[in-house]
C-alpha cells in the first residue's frame, strides 16, 4: 500500500444470471469450482484491496448468486439490473469505497498481481480512472479498472447514455477531458488472447486452460500464458468470437 494513500480499496464484482449468449454462466462449473467463485477468490488475494463485494441485480433468479457469494464468505449488493452503474454507486455507498476496483464476473483468470499493479499506479498518481484496458496489451479477461468514488459520483450524475449506464466506465474514459486517467500497459502485446467467458467456446477453453494447470485456484496468469504460448491451436480456438459493442448491452 502506497505510504502516502489510504484510500479504502473496494473491489465490486458485477454478477448477473442473465447472460444474454450463455444464461447462467457465472455459476458453471470451472474445475471444481463455479466462475463466480474463481473470481471471488482471486480478486481476495489481491494485496491492494481491502473489500471484495458482489453486485448483482434484484431479480429473483439472481438470489442463488447472493446465496452462493455469502457461502463462501462474500457480501451483496443488490440493485437495478440494467444500471450497472447505479448498482456500483450504491454498493461503493454501503461499503464506504473511496476507490472501486470494477472485476466482472466472467473473467476467471482475473489476477491478483494485475490487480495491484493497477491499484497502485491509481494510489500513486491520483487519477480519475485507472486501468489496463485503455490500451490492451494484456489477454482479454484480465480487465482491472479503478475509479475515484468522486468520479463514479460524476458519471452517475451526468451519464445518460445506456451503454455508459450499463457498463459503467466509459463515460469516464471517453471524456479525458473531463477526467484524468491512467494507463497500464504490459511489457508485451497479448491482447489477442481471449479468457474471458461469454460464449460456450470461451467456457470449454478456460476449463480446458484450467484443467492443463491442475484445476489450481491461484495459478498465475503468466503459467496461464506459458500454456497458450505453448500450445496456440488447442488455446486459441476461440479467437473469432466477437466481443459486444457497448451499444449492445
Amino acid at each position: 500500500r502506497s505510504l502516502f494513500h489510504e484510500m479504502k480499496v473496494v473491489a465490486i464484482v458485477q454478477a448477473r444470471m442473465g447472460s444474454t449468449r450463455l444464461p447462467g454462466k457465472v455459476l458453471m462449473d470451472i474445475g471444481g469450482f463455479s466462475m463466480l467463485e474463481r473470481v471471488l477468490l482471486r480478486t481476495r488475494k489481491a494485496s491492494q484491496v481491502d473489500d471484495v463485494v458482489v453486485a448483482t441485480t434484484l431479480a429473483p433468479e439472481d438470489d442463488q448468486l447472493e446465496e452462493a457469494s455469502a457461502r463462501i464468505g462474500f457480501s451483496v449488493s443488490r440493485g437495478s439490473t440494467s444500471d450497472v452503474l447505479d448498482r456500483y454507486r450504491q454498493a461503493a455507498q454501503e461499503h464506504d469505497a473511496e476507490a472501486i476496483v470494477r472485476i466482472t464476473s466472467d473473467c476467471p483468470l482475473i489476477d491478483p498481481s494485475l490487480i495491484d499493479e493497477v491499484v497502485t499506479k491509481f494510489l500513486n498518481h491520483c487519477p480519475d480512472y485507472a486501468s489496463n484496458t485503455l490500451v490492451r496489451s494484456y489477454p482479454r479477461g484480465l480487465d482491472t479498472e479503478v475509479i475515484a468514488r468522486e468520479a463514479l459520483e460524476r458519471a452517475w450524475r451526468d451519464s445518460k447514455v445506456p451503454a455508459d449506464r450499463a457498463h459503467v466506465t466509459p463515460y469516464i474514459y471517453l471524456h479525458p477531458d473531463q477526467f484524468r486517467l491512467v494507463s497500464v500497459r504490459g511489457t508485451s502485446d497479448f491482447s489477442d488472447l481471449r479468457w474471458t467467458v461469454d460464449t460456450q467456446v470461451d467456457l470449454d477453453l478456460v476449463r480446458d486452460l484450467y484443467a492443463a494447470a491442475r484445476n489450481q485456484i491461484d495459478v498465475t496468469w503468466m503459467e496461464i500464458l506459458d500454456l497458450a504460448v505453448a500450445d496456440p491451436e488447442r488455446f486459441s480456438r476461440n479467437r473469432n468470437v466477437r466481443q459486444k459493442r457497448l451499444e449492445e448491452a
